[in-house]
């Protein structure tokens, strides 16, 4: 590609990148690929031939653009922003072409320079200490452009570990420099970022994670009392690592009191990490949430979060760069120039030895916007996180789990941390929304972040509708599940009581009517003419017909004790069967059982039992259907003959509410003097009521 074809080929990407920009709501935001797509798409070996710059572009459109997460898309609200504007773009245009690798000032004295100037115009629209200024009369600090905040924290935590290590050996010149690093210990919160773990395990010292306080802020107290403990137990505390403005839930530490604390140890070094909140520091109506930053031996925030600086750009300040410097220096000959001593040397400032020219950008964002612009971009984000709390706030349903003071709004359904899981997963499956889940004070929440740069107002309506309408959806189908669940043990329960009752009744009937101990035995009468049956079947209508004997002593029909605790049962058994599809074969066996306990009753008594009934016949009916044996039949001895008993006619009565348990009728012998007899006997029984 010659100076020709890349102009034009340079315009066709400014197009292609502004219709990328303008249509990007009409682009999912997340992609709906799976691991792997792209192998299957792109040849395994590198053509040995050029192509043509279009066929380049087609491919970018049919296969890159499908697999990509657009962090610019207006409804994307996961982590915090990545930063983007034109100038930005440009800045990096120009940088690329300039193509200088910025180690040293004598590499290219513009690009070191340049870096100083406008980290310390930062530093001042911030405002940061003086001692942190490059240029302010008799400072010794200084900033720096480093690739993002992790790298920010590994550098001061190196620093800190050298200056840490050289005291100890002041203090113990025989000691072995290994033995001391394992007495450092380092603090931070646990809401500080992974980055501080990360450097800990690089650096080879002991962290120790301090609990915050209700409102994710880690208090001076607490910090207090760790460090006084190590120090008891022979551990040197020498690094603590403090935030303004967490990823989880955008938090403050407590830098008034942390400060103090910090001095009163001499190694310590005091870092504040403030990559998102930093940037809003150059509104005056922020800065007393920087409350404290005076104690802080370094201080970073990243431009390419929150000022509209694509990244990579992250800036450190030092209060004392002779410090950092001494732990990073490596200065091999061919490194060298006449103006060490008059000049910043970026080399010694990081872990890598090349570094782009990334001033060149940020002066370009600050030159094009001016602090006052960007002061209102980062008002108006702040603006529509408070127009999404607001809508939070007034649904029942959601709560809010942050205090919102910039631009984060951490909330959750009210419910299980379950729950909020579907929901953020439903939410992200439909690729109209992107959000990330965070743990505050051991809750599941979702983070809602405004991140776009021309977001508006409904953006955020259109955020708030999706997430109303699948959480929504989603309660509705638990509820539904809910129910169901709540409606099967209702019916198990029911039918453990039943059938614990009833073992229970079985057992001891005076449980169930305490009166039954008092019962008065029931009278009997004798009969002689079919008038007085006649009678006795006025009292209840549901009495089978009984043919015209004479010398027959009936009984007044007496409900038995243990009939309604059957039907109780059995009712359950019927409903359990309806609900569950129990097989009819085992509602049958049921039936079975209850008639049998009903039949085998013991001869001149009222109570069944299933004794001395093995070799008893049902009268001749021709078969065992025991449901269709007449109550008449109860206590009553065998028939003399099959035709006798045969000739008496019978009904079966309907189960389970027409059999009466325990009424009985005895049949006389046919001798008088017999059943006379028998009727004093039986006279003496208490038949259980």
């Amino acid at each position: 590609m010659d100076n020709d074809e890349f102009r034009v080929r340079g315009r066709e990407m400014v197009e292609f990148i502004c219709r990328y920009l303008e249509c990007l709501p009409e682009r999912r935001v997340v992609p709906s690929v799976e691991p792997g797509y792209l192998k299957h798409l792109i040849p395994k070996e590198a053509p040995e031939q050029g192509e043509s710059w279009d066929d380049i572009m087609a491919d970018v459109e049919s296969k890159i653009m499908p697999g990509v997460t657009h962090w610019q898309h207006p409804r994307f609200h996961a982590y915090f922003p990545s930063g983007n504007s034109f100038p930005s773009i440009l800045g990096d245009m120009l940088s690329d072409a300039i193509g200088c690798i910025g180690f040293s000032w004598a590499a290219s004295p513009a690009c070191t320079e340049l870096e100083t100037i406008v980290v310390d115009w930062l530093g001042k629209a911030i405002g940061l200490p003086v001692d942190f200024l490059a240029f302010a009369e008799g400072s010794k600090g200084g900033g720096v452009i480093q690739t993002s905040a992790s790298e920010c924290v590994l550098v001061c935590m190196l620093a800190a570990r050298a200056q840490a290590i050289k005291r100890l050996k002041q203090q113990e010149p025989g000691a072995e420099e290994g033995l001391l690093l394992g007495r450092l210990m380092a603090y931070c919160s646990k809401e500080s970022h992974s980055c501080v773990e990360k450097a800990a395990m690089i650096s080879f010292v002991k962290l120790r994670i301090l609990e915050p306080d209700h409102r994710c802020s880690l208090r001076g107290h607490t910090l207090r009392q760790a460090m006084e403990e190590d120090e008891a137990a022979g551990l040197v505390p020498f690094f603590v690592s403090t935030t303004l403005g967490t990823t989880s839930c955008c938090s403050f530490d407590n830098l008034m009191e942390i400060g103090p604390v910090c001095r009163r140890f001499p190694c310590v070094w005091l870092h504040v990490d403030g990559a998102y909140a930093g940037n809003s520091f150059i509104c005056p109506e922020l800065k007393p949430l920087m409350q404290g930053v005076q104690y802080a031996d370094s201080f970073n925030t990243n431009p390419n979060k929150w000022l509209l600086t694509s990244f990579d750009c992250s800036c450190l300040w030092v209060r004392d760069r002779l410090r950092l410097t001494s732990a990073l220096v490596v200065d091999p000959l061919y490194l060298q120039h006449g103006y060490s001593e008059a000049t910043i040397d970026y080399r010694h400032w990081g872990v890598p030895l090349s570094r782009r020219f990334r001033a060149l950008k940020l002066w370009f964002v600050m030159r094009t916007y001016g602090i006052e612009g960007l002061r209102q971009y980062i008002r108006h984000h702040i603006k529509l996180a408070k127009i999404f709390e607001a809508k939070v706030l007034k649904d029942p349903r959601f709560e809010v789990c942050n205090e919102v003071k910039l631009g984060l709004v951490c909330f959750r359904l009210r419910g299980s941390d379950q729950l909020n899981m579907k929901l953020l997963s439903s939410i992200n499956a439909s690729g109209r929304l992107h959000m990330v889940p965070a743990t505050v004070l051991d809750k599941y929440i979702i983070r809602f972040c405004v991140t776009a740069q021309n977001a508006t107002e409904e953006d955020v309506d259109h955020a708030w509708a999706v997430i109303t309408e699948v959480a929504a959806g989603l309660l509705g189908e638990l509820n539904g599940e809910a129910q169901e669940v709540m409606d099967d043990r209702k019916r198990r329960e029911t039918l453990a009581y039943k059938r614990s009752f009833f073992v229970r009744m079985v057992s001891d009937p005076k449980i169930y009517n305490p009166k039954i101990a008092k019962a008065v035995p029931g009278q009997r009468r004798h009969v002689s003419s079919e008038a007085d049956i006649e009678d006795i079947e006025e009292v209840d209508n549901d009495e089978p017909e009984i043919e015209s004997t004479s010398n027959i002593t009936i009984q007044k029909p007496i409900a038995s004790w243990i009939s309604w605790p059957l039907e109780f049962l059995f009712q359950g058994v019927f409903d359990e069967a309806h609900h569950a599809e129990v097989p009819v074969s085992l509602c049958g066996r049921f039936r079975h059982l209850d008639t049998m306990v009903r039949l085998k009753a013991r001869r001149g008594s009222s109570s069944p039992s299933p004794e001395n009934e093995s070799g008893r016949d049902d009268g001749g009916s021709g078969g065992s259907n025991s449901g269709s044996v007449s109550p008449t039949m109860l206590h009553a001895p065998a028939p003399p003959s099959s035709s006798s008993a045969t000739s008496s006619p019978r009904r079966s009565p309907a189960f389970p509410r027409k059999l009466h348990f325990g009424r009985s009728a005895a049949v006389g012998s046919g001798d008088p003097d017999k059943d006379k007899k028998k009727g004093k006997s039986d006279k003496g029984q208490s038949p259980m009521p």
